[in-house]
């Protein structure tokens, strides 16, 4: 049974493993407990707008390898890990939240609703739609503009770009991938994020639907010693460490 590291100690063990030992298998059942844990990293407004592909098929390894221009962490990668934005699934995810917020307040008639649950309920019917509908970015440029103004007077919400919204998407994704990564520390088992690779070919290659994207590619496996390039460099903490 293996013994899973501290957080701390998990976070210390993690390097970005490029090449990994050939003749050691990992457990799937155990990546994909790691995976469970990396929904469970924050999210905005609690939508999740992620996808979690777990590639045990070694040929489709193989195809996602070439994808990522066959580097050493994926084409020696015992498994592969990619992870999707789903900004396209807004509408579907905030429902979910809706449906669930109205099972936890209870079977009573919505006027029996308190100002906590009017707002929660109001928040994924009305302000997560006003954040998320556009028309070819038209409508995201429009609330860009209108609220960059308002700014002049009072603290206002100012990423309301497609582009923006695209961006908290790809955030929410990294956080559950440093998630999973952290995870697979804990238990023994390495990995590396990659970010070079043909996306569009491994769009296809997963049959993914027009509106997803691809956020990252995690090799995993077990470490070779020669599969960590050298010593960890980090800018010194005071230069990053600002207390005001």
């Amino acid at each position: 049974m293996v013994v899973e590291k501290t957080v701390t100690e998990a976070i210390t063990y993690r390097r970005s493993v490029r090449i990994y030992k050939q003749e050691e298998e990992i457990d799937t059942k155990v990546v994909r407990k790691c995976l469970e844990n990396a929904v469970l990293a924050p999210t905005s407004s609690n939508l999740q707008l992620w996808e979690f592909y777990h590639i045990t098929c070694k040929a489709v390894q193989k195809k996602i390898s070439a994808a990522c221009f066959d580097q050493p962490a994926a084409k020696t990668a015992k498994q592969l890990v990619v992870i999707v934005a789903r900004k396209n699934l807004w509408n579907k995810r905030a429902k979910a939240n809706l449906n669930f917020l109205k099972k936890s307040f209870g079977d009573k008639p919505v006027e029996a609703y308190d100002s906590r649950e009017k707002f929660a309920i109001s928040y994924y019917k009305k302000i997560i739609p006003s954040l998320y509908i556009d028309f070819l970015g038209i409508l995201g440029w429009i609330r860009f503009l209108a609220f960059n103004l308002l700014g002049f007077f009072k603290p206002v919400y100012r990423q309301l770009r497609n582009s923006d919204m695209r961006i908290v998407a790809h955030k929410s994704a990294a956080l559950a991938a440093q998630n999973f990564m952290i995870s697979m520390a804990a238990v023994g088992y390495d990995t590396c994020p990659m970010e070079g690779s043909d996306t569009l070919r491994i769009k296809r290659i997963l049959d993914l639907p027009r509106g997803s994207e691809i956020n990252m590619v995690v090799a995993c496996g077990v470490r070779d010693p020669k599969g960590i390039y050298g010593s960890r460099f980090r800018i010194p903490f005071q230069e990053v460490y600002k207390e005001i």
